[in-house]
Parts: structure tokens; sequence; C-alpha cells
């Protein structure tokens, strides 16, 4: 007597079992235990001043704030780098008012939207930068306006002050504006910053690490701000090395 052949419902109750214990699994995994995917990357150039990445930073602020009781008021994200894991971890350095003083902070926001998920992992003083609070930030009361201001002459400026990131970030804007290359040009890193205010506007000098595809580049730039705050990409050299 042959024997029935076997249906194909017992293979396919078999794999959505898999299915199901797999999913169930991430589901049960903790925020701590996340996987990490991918390395941390910068985000396209300009999403730090993108809404969603202010809402992240806004976010962050909010969320200490709750848990320690504090009063930290957002200013601004002033970097933004992203990581794949699962979801997408935003590593920012947010400028917040702390006791009427401006202070830079490191937080990483993890989201993942299609759960509607969002949690903050970290969220501490950037002490690496500390610096930047013991070199000239140039804001626009800088700008020849400002009784007892700096020093006459080029300044060595922290290469996270806020005013530095938007001058490089114009820089780069303008010089994509003037390239042909299919690739982008995107801010990997100030290397090394100067400003210098006079009269009605600032200079700023900087050293600019920039990547285009797989290549990375440095360019030697001169970035002028008014006092009305816009910019203007006046000098720009590629350095060879």
């Amino acid at each position: 007597m042959k024997s029935k052949p076997q249906s194909n419902s017992s293979s396919s109750s078999f794999f959505s079992l898999v299915l199901f214990s797999l999913f169930s699994f991430i589901a049960l995994s903790s925020s701590s235990t996340m996987a990490t995917l991918g390395g941390i990357r910068d985000s396209p150039a300009g999403s730090e001043n993108s809404l969603e990445t202010e809402s992240l930073g806004r976010f962050a602020v909010d969320e200490h704030n709750k848990k320690e009781n504090a009063l930290l008021e957002f200013v601004r994200v002033v970097k933004a780098k992203e990581q794949v894991v699962a979801g997408t971890l935003h590593h920012l350095v947010v400028e917040a008012i702390d006791g009427g003083k401006k202070k830079l902070y490191e937080a990483k926001v993890w989201v993942k939207p299609w759960l509607g998920f969002k949690e903050v992992q970290e969220f501490k003083h950037a002490e690496d930068l500390e610096a930047a609070s013991e070199t000239p930030s140039f804001t626009a009361s800088d700008l020849g306006v400002k009784q007892g201001g700096h020093a006459p002459g080029w300044q060595d400026v922290h290469p996270h002050d806020p005013q530095v990131q938007d001058a490089a970030n114009h820089a780069v804007k303008s010089l994509q504006q003037r390239s042909n290359s299919l690739f982008p040009y995107e801010l990997q890193e100030v290397v090394h910053a100067k400003a210098e205010v006079i009269e009605d506007h600032a200079k700023f000098n900087m050293l600019l690490k920039l990547k285009r595809g797989e290549k990375e580049e440095k360019y030697r730039v001169e970035v002028h701000k008014n006092n009305e705050g816009a910019y203007n990409l006046n000098q720009m050299e590629a350095q060879h090395s």
C-alpha cells in the first residue's frame, strides 16, 4: 500500500513558526542590547539644520531635562552623524543654554520609525569640546558692536564653534555649486579654524577635510560673515598633501 505524499502544510507551518520565533526574539531584545549593523557616518551636508534633526535635538534636551530635573534651553544642532542599527542611531552635538551660558552636549537618539519609537541613549556634556567655551565664539554681537570684544587680528577658534560650522557648511555648499562633479562634497572635519572681526563683518579662515565619493580632499577656505548673518565664500584653494 502506497503512502500518501506529505502536504506542504506541515513545512509551511514549520517555516511560519521559525519566522515567528525570530521576530519575537528581536522584539524582546532590550534597547541596551541593540545590534550595531553599521559604522558611524556623517549625515548629509546641511542636515543639522533640517526640521527633523532639530526635532531630535529638542527631544534629547527635553528628555534630559525630565530625567535630571534640569533646565537646559535648546539652541541648535551643531553637528549630526548617524549609524544604522535596528533603526537609526543619531549622534548629535547639541548647543544648549545652561544658566545663561551656551554649552555643547553630545546626544545619541535611537529611532525606529516603523514602530514610532524614539529614545535617548546618551546625553552628556561634551567634555572633549570643553575648549570651545575657552576660545573666542563669534556671534552676531561680536561683529563690531560688543564692548571689550575680541583682540584685533586673527584668533584661533574651536572647530566645533557653531559659527565655524555654519561658515564651513556654507563653503561646502558654495564649492558644490561651482563643481561639475556628479558626487556631492561632504564635510568630514574642520581641521583648523581662525577668525577675525573687522568693523561690520567677521572672517573665518579654515582648513576643511571633505569627501567626494570615495576620495578625500582638503581645502583652505576663507568665508566672510556680515552683520546681517549672511555668509560669502571669499577664497578657496585645494591643499595637496
